[in-house]
């Protein structure tokens, strides 16, 4: 699972194994950013279901490491369309940088390497999804990314 250097940030694939320790305290800082439903709907990863999809090749875990300390993550899901039996499709689950390291490349590095392993591994479309209160739409324009649609939620609970 190679890796490349930028600016002393290793970008690289990762098995979930190898990085679970590492993504749960950058997890929880992403949901407690990010979350607008945290009153009612707790972070409570589905880790079996993880390891299934990582065990399936569906899951696939791309991470930017400042030295060993883990400062991003993309994590996509590759699975064949329902829509379009014929082709694979990579669509994010999440992705994340520390504040810190948001105005350097990292997030870009992050994109790049996962779409380039994306499509290296038979992708013929890549999704990915952000949220309206923290938006980086001139990155993924800048990246060859197209508006797709707009997705809206209404919580039950609370």
């Amino acid at each position: 699972m190679g890796g490349t250097m930028q600016a002393s940030v290793n970008i690289a694939h990762e098995c979930l194994t190898n990085v679970k320790e590492d993504i749960v305290p950058l997890l929880d800082k992403h949901w407690a950013e990010t979350e607008p439903n945290q009153d009612t709907i707790p972070l409570d990863p589905n880790w079996n279901e993880y390891a299934l999809l990582d065990q399936m090749g569906i899951l696939r875990i791309f991470t930017a490491r400042q030295d060993t300390d883990l400062i991003g993550y993309c994590v996509v899901m590759m699975s064949k369309s329902i829509h379009h039996k014929d082709h694979l499709f990579a669509s994010t689950d999440v992705i994340y940088v520390k504040p810190d390291f948001r105005k350097s490349t990292t997030g870009a590095e992050l994109i790049k390497f996962a779409e380039a392993h994306c499509k290296e591994n038979g992708a013929s479309l890549m999704t990915l999804n952000m949220k309206v209160d923290f938006p980086f739409d001139g990155l993924m324009q800048r990246m060859g990314f197209n508006l797709l649609e707009r997705v809206y939620h209404k919580c039950f609970l609370g």
